[in-house]
């Protein structure tokens, strides 16, 4: 334990440095925000993808594959083609418009690219933001929570709070800045942490041994590609779902927000092989450790969640309790909480800024602008931050069954159906109108859960939008909202 311990406090002491390093580059509203626009194709690429990961990949993409198996692979498909379609198609004009508005939040780009006369689509914007990045952030601090258990035999609340007080202290000192060097950091650690796991439990394993053979005695249906269930419509249900977790990836604004911080869009042109091979070897590392643990941990006939936990979600852990020493676990344990903080640290500087940049300085106090407005963004993080807390908690004494995957994904789904539409219809069709994109933002809002808590519990049909989850649906209505009310109210373009 004392090993462990002094790992963690050299891990937190490294974050801390980190955000008293930034804090001598915020000196306006734009750097607390955007770094002042002037990030280089590293940070941006690695802050992009491990914010757009948190604890899910290490936790809920590693269960994945140990109780979906080879099936679980789509995922990795989705994701890294929702980077690379943002990456190659969106990131650039999206810098270049967001430069020409000046903006430093989303909703700042959505107000300027309509040219509204009122500030109704830019309050929509915010209050849907900062109420999903509350959601997201509330299940990454109960993930904080499991790890400290599950790793370190902390109780599950005060892990809960000691990582909620570690991230926002170097948030609150360095703002965007400290979040986007502690993304390298983090990042690095966990792309690291992923390769060498499955490398070293390949070495123990029995010379010989063949992962599909292996799988195909504990469940042949583990060895399939395109599911486990004997429903052949559920199965293409279940792989649509994993596939289509990469839509997020196509304008949620804690990683377009990424874009408008780079320096410019040859930066773009850089990051964006950093970022999709980032995606390709984390995920495809994650999905192998689960199919490792499956095959190290069970055997034919037994339940998997028995032994590897609900949703498989304590495999990485296993894993690493079985095949390292303390010092190394201690480090895996500093890997699992970087996944988890980069995420949340980045979500509450995003739903910050929409609060104070977006309702309060550009709706309410116009007036305002300086070092006050920066106090204030601090003390809106910590207020998000112990809404989020207050959240976390409540949902592990209501729903102790609950799973790191389905928590997540359902804020991570919030957040991509309300922008991501809106997002790609004012990149790409000029027609697109401000009535159209708040029609978009709202349906997207609202169909995340009416899916998951109306439309997944209907006898007959639900199961299959369970398996599909709800971010398809969703963003799919999302767009066709945006099409119909552009077309009856359309956009009127003025020539300047």
């Amino acid at each position: 334990m004392l090993t462990k311990l002094i790992v963690l406090a050299i891990y937190f002491a490294i974050l801390f440095a980190i955000g008293i390093l930034a804090s001598r580059q915020v000196h306006k509203l734009s750097d607390f925000y955007v770094g002042g626009k002037k990030l280089g194709y590293w940070l941006v690429a690695f802050s992009a993808r491990v914010t757009g990961e948190s604890g899910w990949l290490l936790l809920g993409l590693t269960g994945m594959g140990a109780i979906a198996g080879y099936s679980a692979y789509w995922v990795v498909v989705g994701e890294v083609l929702g980077v690379a379609l943002s990456w190659f198609f969106m990131a650039k004009p999206f810098k270049r418009l967001t430069d020409q508005y000046e903006s430093i939040t989303v909703p700042d780009f959505f107000e300027s690219h309509f040219d509204t006369k009122t500030h109704r689509l830019r309050i929509i914007a915010a209050l849907t933001l900062a109420i999903f990045v509350i959601i997201f952030v509330a299940a990454q601090i109960d993930i904080t929570g499991k790890a400290f258990e599950d790793l370190l035999g902390v109780n599950y609340f005060a892990g809960a709070l000691a990582g909620f007080f570690i991230v926002v202290a170097y948030i609150f000192v360095g703002g965007f800045v400290a979040v986007v060097w502690s993304d390298l950091f983090q990042g690095v650690l966990m792309f690291f942490g992923l390769i060498i796991l499955p490398v070293v439990v390949w070495y123990y394993l029995p010379e010989g041994t063949n992962i599909t053979q292996s799988l195909q005695a504990i469940d042949p249906a583990l060895t399939s590609a395109w599911g486990t269930s004997d429903d052949p419509w559920l199965n293409i249900a279940t792989l649509f779902g994993f596939a289509m977790i990469g839509l997020g990836f196509l304008g949620s604004p804690q990683v377009y927000v990424r874009f408008i911080s780079v320096k410019n869009t040859e930066e773009i042109d850089k990051g964006r092989w950093v970022a999709i091979l980032f995606t390709l070897i984390t995920d495809s590392a994650a999905v192998l450790i689960g199919i490792l643990g499956r095959i190290v941990f069970t055997n034919a006939g037994q339940d998997p969640e028995s032994i590897l936990g609900q949703g498989g979600e304590e495999v990485l852990v296993l894993m690493v309790n079985n095949f390292f020493p303390n010092i190394i676990i201690a480090i895996y344990i500093a890997i699992i909480l970087s996944a988890i903080m980069s995420t949340i640290d980045s979500l509450l500087v995003v739903g910050s800024g929409s609060i104070v940049r977006d309702l309060y300085q550009k709706v309410w106090r116009p007036d305002r602008s300086g070092e006050s407005l920066i106090n204030l963004s601090r003390g809106i993080t910590l207020i998000m931050a112990l809404v989020a807390l207050a959240i976390a908690l409540s949902v592990a004494v209501l729903s102790p069954d609950r799973t790191v995957f389905w928590f997540a994904i359902f804020g991570w789904s919030g957040i991509a159906a309300t922008f991501c539409p809106a997002t790609i219809l004012a990149l790409f069709w000029k027609p697109y109108s401000e009535q159209g994109a708040m029609a978009s933002m709202l349906t997207g809002f609202l169909c995340v859960p009416i899916f998951k808590f109306g439309v997944q519990s209907i006898d007959g049909v639900g199961i299959y939008f369970e398996k599909m989850d709800v971010l398809f649906p969703a963003f799919v209505l999302s767009m066709l909202a945006g099409w119909l009310f552009s077309k009856i109210y359309p956009r009127i373009i003025i020539p300047k």
